[in-house]
């Protein structure tokens, strides 16, 4: 039997995979739903209960979490052939993570609204390790009879939950503006470290110096580090930064 600290999370790539652990960790009951059977099964492992897709979710579900890439991957799990829509009733929460445009939010908080479903627009930030142990950061803009309602869920997910406002859209708004200065932060450390090196400087040496000084970022720090030690393993797709970088452009063109 199922319990009222049931979720259904869809979406078990880097961060969905970390969040569902956490949970798990925390004695929540969680489904999981991905369209690459390998990281259900990971989740399976350690808990999980597999949905073949997001309309399987149970009926009793505290909440449901999207985290997928995109707009188009949302209005897919919620309103395509096998969406939650199928199954979501009234006074059901769906908590929105990717990052997205704040028109795709606010339309999609909008046509659940009409089914009488609440919309948390929750993107989040930190990487994979920090949302298995509970500390990456949510932008959450929603009502607050909706933060009432999941706040042991949000507390449960992150230890840094930052209320925007009560309008989904600002989430996904803050969202775009700290991650098109996470993209400008990267590529000047890039740029700053490879100064250093035809400085004749010691890299190791020199990023002591800026984690330390004015220069310190934190995506700095740790994409800087890695490729220092020589380690290039892709932990996160490029794809994704341009996706973001392009989104906070367009906002800013258009004052959306």
């Amino acid at each position: 039997m199922k319990t009222q600290k049931t979720v259904t999370l869809i979406g078990a790539g880097n961060m969905g995979g970390g969040m569902a652990a956490n949970l798990l960790g925390r004695g929540w009951g969680v489904q999981v739903c991905d369209i690459d059977p390998a990281k259900v099964a990971d989740m399976t492992r350690i808990g999980a209960v597999a949905l073949a897709k997001p309309a399987q979710a149970a009926i009793d579900s505290l909440a449901f979490i999207v985290c997928v890439v995109d707009a188009a991957q949302t209005e897919d799990v919620l309103f395509g052939e096998h969406g939650l829509a199928r199954m979501l009733r009234p006074g059901h929460a769906v908590m929105l993570c990717p990052t997205i445009a704040p028109q795709d939010v606010e339309s999609f908080a909008s046509r659940l609204a009409e089914c009488g479903v609440h919309t948390l627009d929750a993107p989040m930030s930190g990487g994979p390790a920090r949302a298995r142990d509970g500390s990456m950061s949510l932008m959450l803009a929603c009502a607050q009879s909706v933060y009432e309602q999941q706040a042991g869920l949000l507390q449960a997910l992150s230890s840094k939950v930052f209320r925007i406002s009560g309008k989904p859209g600002d989430g996904a708004r803050t969202k775009l503006v700290n991650n098109l200065l996470a993209g400008i932060n990267l590529v000047g450390a890039a740029e700053a470290l490879a100064l250093a090196a035809r400085l004749g400087l010691d890299l190791g040496k020199t990023l002591n110096v800026i984690e330390q000084s004015s220069g310190q970022s934190w995506i700095g720090s740790d994409r800087m580090r890695r490729a220092i030690a020589g380690d290039y393993a892709p932990r996160a797709h490029v794809t994704l930064l341009e996706k973001d970088t392009r989104l906070a452009l367009q906002a800013a063109r258009g004052g959306l």
